[in-house]
């Protein structure tokens, strides 16, 4: 069985935070988001780190980790447009 890398990005300002996980780790990676939040050197914030933690928590209990969205070949699906329904 293959596993799914997972993927969250954050853009702040001049600076991207990429965080790579797999099924296996969301643990270290929230860990990780917290060592970023309390480095003064990065204006990665406390509140990042919570709501990527929210964003890890959700894809881990919604089972849709490893999925690392559309495969090669696949179109992403578009959002629907506001008042449309999916």
């Amino acid at each position: 069985m293959s596993q799914g890398i997972n993927v969250i990005a954050l853009v702040k300002e001049s600076e991207r935070y990429i965080f790579l996980y797999d099924d296996e780790s969301p643990a270290a990676v929230m860990q990780t988001f917290g060592r970023f939040a309390g480095d003064p050197d990065l204006s990665f914030s406390w509140y990042d780190a919570a709501v990527l933690s929210q964003k890890v928590r959700k894809q881990r209990d919604s089972g849709v980790a490893g999925t690392g969205g559309p495969h090669i070949g696949e179109q992403p699906q578009q959002a629907p447009r506001f008042g449309e329904s999916k």
